[in-house]
């Protein structure tokens, strides 16, 4: 069984806007609607469930999985003070189910496709953990507290990480728990693998996938989902 865990409980600062950031419009439907409906299509997972502030758990119910009808949505969860613990509590309601592979994808990545989620399924399936990633383009540059540059980094070897994020479920429940004893908090759930030591693989990701956390970005979305849904089938 493969199960999803769409993390939606930030805040959302940067976006400068009352409402938070998985609510905001996209096209006239909230921008998590947009991300689960993905996932509902990828014949391959099974479940999924969604983290939501502990103070949006009724608004997301009735104004998001309703509405849309979300069958594979079984879980509404509420999330923890850092997105690592939001996803604990995500991965202790799944222990009983025992899936075979956990992914992880941000609920404002709304352009993920069908196709990228079922490379990343079979990559963990076969290294234990996957995730997407696009290799830096520009140039990178360790800058101090003052704003000066420290040294320029060789983006030869760095990659920029997107979701979503896929493990085989014991190992990612190994690293929560052994994280969790040594008080370690990474920014992502593979940096927690990494963590134990276990090798996690890279997949090219697509430069479209592209994370909504901004006014800007939001505007960047509404220009590309019209050309995004003119190239489907």
């Amino acid at each position: 069984m493969v199960a999803a865990i769409i993390p939606a409980a930030g805040v959302g600062v940067r976006m400068q806007s009352q409402i938070p950031k998985p609510y905001l419009l996209l096209a006239g439907k909230p921008i998590l609607a947009h991300t689960l409906e993905v996932f509902e299509a990828v014949r391959e997972i099974q479940e999924i469930t969604v983290v939501a502030h502990p103070d949006d758990l009724e608004y997301c119910r009735e104004e998001v999985i309703a509405p849309h009808g979300f069958k594979k949505v079984l879980r509404l969860v509420p999330g923890g003070k850092e997105r690592q613990d939001s996803v604990y509590h995500a991965l202790k309601t799944l222990q009983q189910e025992e899936p075979e592979i956990i992914l992880v994808h941000d609920g404002v990545r709304p352009f993920i496709t069908p196709e990228y989620i079922r490379r990343v399924i079979k990559a963990a399936r076969r290294h234990g953990g996957a995730v997407m990633g696009l290799p830096a383009q520009d140039t990178l540059k360790r800058v101090n507290s003052q704003g000066e540059v420290i040294h320029t980094l060789d983006r030869k070897d760095i990659w920029q990480i997107q979701t979503p994020q896929g493990f085989q479920a014991d190992l990612l429940w190994r690293a929560f728990v052994e994280a969790y004893s040594r008080n370690f908090y990474g920014t992502d759930e593979a940096s927690l693998v990494e963590e134990m030591g276990q090798p996690v693989v890279v997949i090219p990701g697509d430069p479209c996938n592209i994370k909504i956390t901004t006014p800007e970005d939001l505007q960047l979305a509404e220009a590309l989902l019209p050309w995004l849904r003119s190239r489907q089938p």
